[in-house]
């Protein structure tokens, strides 16, 4: 009996390391595709288009959009984000687990739009180390910043609506990839 294959979103605040986590997750060679979330944000210093985020135009965003070419998105920090929907879709049909990455308000989009996802939020050990985080990244305005960190204490209050929470703690990366490999394994078992 083959098992269908799962929508994993994995969310969380702000500089809690939710990109860090996915790079470590792609290494594991596991049959998931990893969503490559559209964003009308411009790229950082080091990101590859199509690699890290698909880079896009506002109007070409707006084009997909009115397209019902995204399965969520929304505006965060005055830029668009998107997830894709014929990525998930193709990935589905291929028999493959997804891995969403999205903010909170993302998460409870797609769980409106797949009610059997699973939801992973990424917490850090406390907000004075997720503040500290978004600091030592150096790449916000000092108003982008407190705008994080206010948005951050607001997202940490949504984490019951999470079927798992995952404390991310520096310097101990892998266990948190451990942890989520584990609750997909589980979660998988459970519904065969």
């Amino acid at each position: 009996m083959s098992i269908a294959p799962l929508v994993v979103v994995v969310s969380g605040p702000s500089g809690v390391g939710k990109d860090a986590l996915l790079e470590r997750m792609k290494r594991l060679t596991r049959p998931w595709h990893f969503i490559i979330t559209a964003t009308t944000r411009p790229r950082r210093p080091g990101e590859q288009d199509s690699v890290d985020y698909i880079f896009m135009k506002p109007s070409a965003f707006q084009d997909l959009l009115a397209r019902d070419g995204f399965l969520e998105h929304a505006e965060v920090y005055v830029r668009c984000y998107g997830v894709p929907r014929d990525q998930v879709e193709e990935a589905l049909h291929a028999g493959k687990d997804v891995i969403v990455k999205t903010d909170v308000q993302g998460a409870r989009t797609i769980r409106n739009k797949i009610p059997d996802a699973l939801l992973v939020f990424l917490a850090p050990p406390d907000l004075q180390e997720l503040e500290q985080r978004l600091r030592d990244r150096k790449s916000e305005t000092a108003e982008d910043l407190q705008r994080r960190i206010e948005t951050a204490r607001m997202e940490m209050q949504r984490q019951p609506e999470f079927d798992h929470v995952v404390v991310n703690h520096n310097g101990r990366l892998d266990e948190a990839v451990a942890t989520i490999e584990n609750i997909i394994d589980d979660e998988k078992r459970k519904r065969a």
